[in-house]
């Protein structure tokens, strides 16, 4: 191993010890990167070597370990043993009893399973790491910096095709960013070390060296955790890596579309608030041998290639024009096309922002929700005036027409015209819409069709008229920024392996059209794998009734799917699912008894639309307030909203039992029903019902009596 600074861990002296006393040579690399780590974590070294405690033990494996330290897989495996003879050290310097000492060679066996995990995660993967891996593959002397300089002299030779890639579920952006953090970590772990030792050396003495450290700064600081790194990976890396070679081991800062990324997944959390909740599927993704050519087609970007001045002169240098834009420009893998497409469509994101100074462009500091929102809806076009409506004030669209594709036409001018009057009485399902209607919309729509057509320029976005939408390599851009962001963004093949529960839960959040394609492609592949189609719909409905979760959207989904009438009937003694199959075979004029449907399959149904009518007038109470905020002279009040008190009556009028029966078990059917019966104990004139609905809502609400 290659000499560097050394620090005061009692390495040399333990590993003498080892196999003195136990017989057993432990590998350096692994104990000491396990040693100095414990001693930056602040163990203390009594002993004469950092004393592990359980706590440590589980920083150091799983958190630690896993980012800075690549070794064969002897040296990994090592590593417990490693931690072993270290316990048994402290135990013979008398700095650990019997007890304590079990305790800790329990926490070690205990860890090591999450340990294996975590160093075998590729999302763990470093630069140093995967190029050390790299290294080892081609045999060449970790320890060697002459051997690590002409290895990477090689390799940066090699044809970009002919590189071996990373993981296929790594991104670059992945693994830039765990570098990052790695050597933030090691930073400010060296940091703490020299604050404490200037605070007052340990009885073992300083960890790190007295004259080298004692006014260590920032510098030397960066210093020593490039040679801790090299002295894990392997020698010369991490100079090699920031200079001449810095291209293979690109930083955040030279992948542009990591802060395009970002802005997505606060879009995505703002809409589900859930990374794992996945986003329906583009309809088609271009392969990978189509990439090169929709690039190189795409005005934006072939301009940049072509050597951009001027104007575009900032945003080429942004994008890595010339280099190392350039290579992948005309040799890149699909991969790296991509990732320079992203670049260019997140430097374009910035650019339309920065260049709306005085704030004129309404939709400017919204293109990255512009792009999320094409995406979201499954990659199917969306029309500008339908879109810029939202924005103007009129009413709410109606909810079919909210994720409803707009008509492409064959051709349209290149210059944006807002739809006619009547074009957008149809497009709005708003009739006797005005000139003067058109007037209101005409500049919010302007406005969003200019930041439309700036993303246009980038080949990701398409303006045909008044519909717009993502093109196949916007869908394939849009995906991997997704993925960049770890939202989870399948392709339609992957939708199409999942278990029946996975797919039921994805496709209520869908777009009505998106959901029912993939409900229809995924029971005929079942029934393609031997299952009859039959079977493969009542697995779908069992799912839903394991989960416990049905809803009017899913079961809209599966009508619009054309499933069949038999699983339906099927599933009307269902617990859970019965009312709803039940309904959608009444609205089908298909005769199905209702008395095989429990209460509690009902219970849940009338639940789902008495939440609706909860709803409505939550809905109409905001209005209300904001109406009688905006009126400058005092007026007679609006009656109270009354859509669910009437809605609760009218069942409860034909449930058996009446209203208290109803109370109990809208109650048991789902804790969502609170909400509502507390919405009646509030506001239901009928006293009686108003407690019926305050007891169920106290009982629920009170401790559970332990037996």
């Amino acid at each position: 191993m290659t000499r560097t600074t050394a620090l005061n861990t009692g390495r040399d002296d333990f590993l003498s010890w080892a196999e003195t006393e136990q017989g057993v040579t432990l590998p350096l690399r692994p104990a000491d990167a396990v040693l100095t780590l414990l001693a930056l974590r602040g163990a203390d070294r009594r002993a004469g070597v950092p004393e592990p405690t359980p706590q440590l033990l589980r920083h150091v494996l799983h958190e630690d370990l896993p980012v800075l330290l690549h070794a064969t897989p002897d040296e990994l495996a090592a590593v417990p043993r490693v931690l072993t003879a270290l316990a048994d050290r402290v135990r013979a310097a008398h700095r650990l009893n019997g007890k304590r000492h079990a305790r800790l060679l329990e926490a070690v066996q205990e860890a090591v399973p999450e340990y294996e995990r975590a160093v075998n995660d590729p999302l763990n993967l470093t630069w140093p790491r995967w190029y050390a891996s790299l290294l080892q593959a081609d045999g060449v002397d970790p320890d060697d910096p002459g051997a690590v300089r002409d290895w990477l002299a090689a390799y940066a030779r090699t044809p970009r095709p002919e590189r071996r890639p990373l993981p296929p579920e790594v991104r670059r952006a992945d693994v830039a960013a765990r570098t990052f953090a790695a050597r933030a970590l090691l930073t400010e772990a060296l940091l703490d070390a020299s604050a404490r030792d200037a605070e007052g050396a340990s009885p073992a003495g300083r960890l790190l060296p007295g004259a080298a450290f004692d006014a260590a700064g920032p510098d030397e600081l960066e210093r020593l955790a490039a040679e801790l790194s090299d002295r894990w990976t392997a020698a010369g890396l991490a100079e090699a890596l920031a200079g001449p070679y810095a291209d293979l081991a690109p930083g955040p800062e030279s992948l542009p579309h990591v802060a395009l990324a970002d802005r997505l997944l606060d879009e995505h959390l703002d809409y589900y608030g859930d990374t794992g909740l996945p986003l329906p599927p583009p309809p088609a993704l271009p392969a990978p041998d189509e990439l090169r050519d929709l690039l190189h087609a795409a005005p934006l970007p072939a301009a940049l290639a072509a050597g951009a001045d001027g104007d575009l002169s900032e945003l080429a240098e942004r994008c890595g024009f010339p280099d190392p834009a350039t290579s992948v420009w005309t040799e890149g893998t699909p991969q790296e096309l991509t990732e320079l497409a992203a670049d260019i469509l997140a430097a374009t994101v910035e650019r339309i922002a920065a260049d709306n100074e005085e704030g004129e462009d309404e939709y400017a500091l919204d293109a990255a929700h512009v792009l999320y929102s094409l995406y979201e809806r499954g990659g199917t076009p969306e029309s500008v005036a339908r879109k810029a409506s939202d924005v103007a004030g009129g009413p709410p669209l109606p909810p079919e027409l909210e994720d409803a594709p707009a008509e492409v036409p064959e051709t349209a001018p290149a210059a944006y015209t807002t739809p006619s009057p009547q074009e957008l009485s149809a497009l709005l399902h708003r009739p006797g819409l005005t000139a003067a209607d058109r007037a209101e919309l005409d500049g919010h729509a302007r406005s969003l069709a200019a930041v439309v057509d700036r993303l246009a320029e980038t080949g990701c976005v398409f303006r045909t008229g008044d519909a717009y939408g993502l093109t196949p390599l916007g869908d394939a851009v849009m995906r991997h920024l997704l993925t960049v962001a770890h939202v989870a963004a399948p392709d339609r093949d992957t939708v199409l392996t999942w278990h029946a529960d996975r797919v039921a839960a994805a496709v209520e959040y869908w777009p009505p059209a998106i959901a029912a394609a993939t409900l229809t492609a995924w029971t005929a592949g079942r029934a393609g794998d031997g299952a009859g189609a039959d079977d493969a719909w009542s697995e779908l409905l069992a799912a839903v009734s394991a989960s416990a979760h049905p809803s009017t959207t899913l079961f809209s989904h599966l009508a619009l799917a054309g499933i069949p009438d038999a699983p339906l009937r099927a599933a009307l003694t269902d617990p859970v699912v019965g009312a709803y199959a039940h309904r959608l075979l009444r609205d089908r004029g298909e005769g199905a008894p209702l008395d095989p449907v429990p209460l509690g399959a009902r219970a849940l149904l009338l639940l789902d639309e008495l939440h609706t009518s909860w709803t409505q007038d939550m809905r109409a109470l905001i209005d209300a307030a904001a109406a009688e905020e905006e009126q400058e002279e005092a007026r007679e009040p609006e009656p109270a909203p009354t859509a669910l008190l009437d809605a609760f009556d009218a069942a409860a009028a034909a449930w058996p039992g009446g209203a208290a029966a109803l109370v109990d078990a809208l109650a048991a059917a789902h804790p969502s029903a609170f909400v509502l019966l507390d919405d009646l104990r509030a506001r239901h004139p009928d006293s009686r019902v108003a407690s019926l609905a305050a007891r169920a809502v106290k009982n629920a609400r009170r401790p559970a009596v332990r037996a």
